[in-house]
């Protein structure tokens, strides 16, 4: 009976890694992260910017490549507003650039067409956010390629 639990354990392993994408597996070294922000509660939005930074400080420290995205939809849009974003909260987004180029921003475009639609005015979004049409789709598609997601 041993023989056989073995047998099955090494056939449920195989099994397992070959339904992992390759692009998904933890063996090429590269760590990917994707934060969700979607209140507009200025403590989330801080906590989201701590996680990143303490997350790419992390790997840099370990000599470890890390990536990542802070995908913005609803509420929680207002995070990467010029003109709605708490200023301690707009003063982090804007030096991240220059200080951890490995984080990235992401913008529902859903969520800009609503809230232009409901403030009758073009939303400003910061210069160096990736607008996708659905933010929520971009968590998806990065769960599906092997992200690790989470929701500070």
């Amino acid at each position: 009976m041993p023989v056989l639990f073995r047998i099955l354990a090494v056939i449920c392993l195989l099994t397992m890694s070959a339904a992992v994408p390759w692009s998904a597996r933890a063996d090429d070294g590269f760590h990917r992260l994707v934060l969700q922000i979607s209140d507009s509660d200025p403590h989330k939005m801080v906590s989201v910017l701590n996680v990143a930074a303490n997350v790419s400080r992390h790997y840099s420290g370990i000599g470890e490549e890390v990536e990542v995205r802070i995908v913005a939809f609803e509420a929680g849009l207002h995070m990467l507003r010029t003109d709605t974003a708490p200023e301690d909260v707009a003063k982090r987004v804007r030096g991240f650039g220059m200080s951890m180029p490995n984080v990235t921003f992401v913008a529902c475009g859903n969520t800009i067409d609503t809230m232009e639609r409901l403030e009758g005015k073009k939303i400003p979004v910061i210069e160096d956010a990736e607008t996708v049409q659905t933010g929520v789709v971009a968590l998806i598609e990065a769960n599906e390629a092997g992200w690790t997601i989470v929701r500070p």
